[in-house]
């Protein structure tokens, strides 16, 4: 099938960019990381291509809220005005991929023919100029606690599921449990896997850290590696005290060559699939599983008609391990293959929503220079948005634009999600269980996600002061996971866990 070159989309130009200021108030805001990394993605593209963009599509950053949204302020500061300016809905790890389709599909439609991406988070200044002002209750500032779709005091907010980092460890511990892993292999495999991501950011010149880690390092708590919520320490999450930018630049096949720009830069575009989670993490069908993850990544390879064996170089979202674990089995990815271009978000840099921005730049100058092809999964939310897509050196035949959705797959794949009991005492059974720690190393407290006898989903406290349970739950000994244990009135509202 003959394609016409002006509805082929094409990448032709990637930017990143790290601000690391001696003086907070010498950093750079996001508008201005955003623009750095546009000016960067243009010269390594060709002159006038944001001077002559249709089109701004900005990942939503969090750090400096007051200055959502930025489109506007971008454009002024590149002296560009684009007639099309976007943004994502929130600060999803799956945005820079959509924002890469959609503009995909914007010049298959012939809507476009010159797209910018872009985004940028300066969290690491942000928290540098909050700390100058100590909060009347003498917290320290923490802008990914403190942004506000995460201030609301619900039900799981109550039982200590706030941040991303109290809920994905439901999914390590549920999807261990389901593997037959004991808790040394699992973290074995965590550990791995850590390695792999820290030896590409050990030469990667883009990536915030650039040392090689020893993976006992990276699993054993310690003073430099903290433990932040069971079974998971610094060294396992995303590192969002980074200011970093960065940003891609996609354009019709035709324009790339009008302005000149050699055949063996542009990096194609092939198929993609998109599919979700439910928003509310409590009405997920398996903790040890994701129907959207699975469907996004099976559908990206039948539609590209490729196999694992055929990819060159992944990335695998890396926010904690659980995710690349899931997906690596999904896609059947030998564990001893890395799993990054870019280094993985605790040494490459995890820049809230905008961590893909990063990893489409750097498979571009992979690609650039090895050839071949490589996949990119991309998830967001609370192990709830999936969206995966393949780049290739050579065309891939794939044509635009293209319907990515596939949530109905995804929900028919779906098992019976429990109903809710909040009020429940009584016995029950441990579905999945997390321990939250304090900054100083101590327990704060621990959640346990568990079903009553009906098959409804419950949750429930465990007290520090309880030993023993916490004990249970992070010993190793035995799997937590589908054992007996009660759960009582405790004080105030919180029903205590115990186990049996």
């Amino acid at each position: 099938m003959h394609l016409n070159p002006e509805r082929i989309p094409v990448i032709v130009g990637v930017g990143q960019v790290n601000d690391r200021p001696d003086q907070p108030g010498d950093g750079l805001d996001p508008v201005g990381l955003m623009a750095e990394a546009l000016r960067r993605a243009e010269r390594d593209g060709a002159a006038g291509l944001l001077s002559d963009c249709d089109s701004l599509a900005v990942v939503t950053q969090i750090g400096w809220p007051q200055l959502n949204p930025v489109e506007d302020a971008l454009c002024a500061a590149l002296a560009i005005a684009p007639a099309h300016r976007d943004h994502t809905p929130g600060p999803n790890g799956d945005g820079p991929i959509r924002l890469l389709h959609d503009a995909a599909n914007r010049i298959g439609a012939g809507e476009a023919t010159i797209c910018t991406v872009v985004g940028g988070e300066a969290l690491r200044t942000a928290g540098q100029l909050a700390a100058l002002k100590p909060r009347p209750d003498g917290a320290k500032p923490n802008a990914l606690r403190d942004a506000p779709h995460r201030t609301k005091a619900g039900y799981a907010q109550t039982y200590g599921l706030t941040l991303p980092v109290d809920v994905y460890p439901l999914y390590e511990n549920a999807a261990r449990s389901s593997w037959g892993q004991s808790l040394a292999e699992g973290q074995a495999e965590s550990g791995a896997l850590w390695v792999g991501m820290s030896r590409v950011a050990s030469t990667n010149a883009h990536a915030w850290l650039n040392e090689e880690r020893a993976a006992e390092e990276v699993v054993t708590p310690s003073e430099r590696n903290r433990p932040i919520a069971f079974p998971y320490t610094k060294f396992q999450v995303a590192n969002s005290s980074v200011n970093q930018g960065a940003g891609f630049i996609v354009a019709s096949l035709a324009e790339a060559r009008r302005r000149g720009i050699a055949e063996e830069r542009l990096i194609h575009i092939g198929h993609g699939a998109a599919a979700h989670e439910d928003a509310d993490f409590l009405k997920r069908d398996t903790y040890a599983a994701s129907p959207g993850m699975a469907v996004s990544i099976e559908r990206t390879l039948e539609l590209n008609d490729v196999t694992a064996a055929d990819l060159d170089h992944v990335e695998l979202y890396s926010c904690f391990p659980c995710v690349p674990k899931m997906a690596r089995r999904v896609l059947d990815w030998p564990a001893d293959r890395p799993i990054t271009v870019f280094g993985g978000l605790t040494f490459g840099g995890g820049p809230i929503g905008n961590y893909m921005s990063h990893a489409v730049a750097s498979m571009v100058e992979r690609l650039r220079e090895d050839g071949g092809k490589g996949l990119l999964f991309a998830n967001g939310g609370y192990a709830t948005h999936n969206h995966t897509i393949l780049l290739s050196s050579q065309p891939t035949g794939a044509s635009f634009p293209q319907d990515y959705d596939y949530q109905a797959e995804a929900d028919a794949r779906r098992g019976p999600i429990p109903s809710l009991d909040e009020e429940y005492v009584g016995p029950v059974r441990i579905e999945t269980y997390t321990v939250h720690y304090r900054r100083d190393g101590t327990v704060r407290m621990g959640t346990v996600v568990a079903l009553t006898p009906a098959g409804e989903r419950t949750l429930a406290a465990v007290p520090a002061n309880d030993r023993a349970t916490l004990d249970f739950l992070s010993n190793g000994r035995r799997d937590p996971v589908g054992s007996d244990g009660l759960i009582e009135a405790g004080d105030g509202d919180l029903r205590h866990f115990r186990a049996g």
